[in-house]
């Protein structure tokens, strides 16, 4: 309290500059219209740009979960077209009327929203992590999509974080199927280009055609089927002379990845599993 009292003694001439000052300042613009009008004026502006600042602010850093919210629109929006097509096509009875983008493909599963944390595109082996993890409903080996089709799967699982092995990984190996064609192979990369992905196990007595839409299968527990993979570029011939291997161009661009959705599986798992229990119920037993 002493050293308080000692320098309001000390500046005691200072303070009261600065109370006369704003003693002048309050008559000027109170007792004066056109001083009063210029303060009212210059007080607006920097309030009207200290307002503006502020709003910059929130709005970057409420852009992670507007990208998330738009994640799942997307992908709600694409069930909605393809919806939309399956009627067109009922309706017309012309298969060509409208494109079926993910045929029965998220209907009734949950979708949690993640944000890519790290994302590596450069190696044979690539990962990606996210910011979600078992404490929010993830466990491994979901399916991870974004936006515009099929990211990986789940492969490490911590409280608050996940590692997802990419379709840009020598592991990765996902079942896929031809759109409209019934014809199966496994999605694999190479690691060469980041877009481009190959379908190997192709029979050779399929029907198909350049630009035709590759997608998953359904024939596992990780991925509902219809989800986008990508579309045929190229065809070649098997090493083993029985497949074709189809080059892909990959509907996810890995390197502009920001937002994902990983897919709560238990659905397609329960009906996997009693798909299994009664294929096994039905296998003549042996004495």
């Amino acid at each position: 309290m002493r050293n308080l009292l000692e320098f309001l003694t000390k500046y005691h001439h200072w303070f009261l500059f600065l109370l006369l000052e704003a003693i002048g300042f309050t008559l000027l613009f109170r007792y004066n219209s056109y001083q009063g009008s210029v303060w009212f004026s210059t007080a607006n502006a920097v309030v009207g740009k200290i307002y503006e600042w502020d709003a910059r602010v929130k709005a970057y850093f409420s852009l992670g979960e507007a990208n998330e919210q738009l994640t799942l629109r997307n992908l709600y929006l694409e069930q909605q077209v393809r919806k939309l097509s399956d009627q067109l096509t009922a309706a017309t009875h012309d298969s060509l009327a409208a494109t079926k983008a993910m045929k029965d493909a998220l209907d009734g599963y949950r979708l949690i929203a993640a944000k890519v944390i790290t994302n590596s595109i450069n190696s044979q082996d690539n990962l990606i992590t996210i910011d979600k993890g078992s404490a929010d409903g993830i466990r491994k080996d979901m399916g991870v999509v974004s936006g515009n089709g099929v990211v990986g799967i789940v492969y490490m699982v911590a409280t608050h974080y996940s590692i997802v092995i990419p379709v840009l990984n020598s592991h990765s190996n996902i079942s896929c199927t031809i759109q409209n064609r019934g014809y199966f192979g496994y999605l694999h990369w190479e690691g060469d280009y980041t877009h481009l992905a190959y379908v190997d196990d192709v029979p050779r007595h399929a029907h198909f055609k350049i630009g035709d839409n590759v997608i998953t299968s359904g024939y596992s527990s990780v991925f509902p089927p219809g989800i986008m993979v990508g579309k045929i570029r190229y065809v070649f011939n098997a090493s083993d002379g029985l497949s074709y291997r189809l080059k892909i161009k990959l509907a996810t661009d890995f390197g502009n990845l920001r937002d994902v959705c990983v897919i709560d599986n238990a659905p397609l798992q329960e009906r996997i599993d009693l798909m299994r229990a009664a294929r096994d119920s039905i296998q003549p037993k042996t004495k």
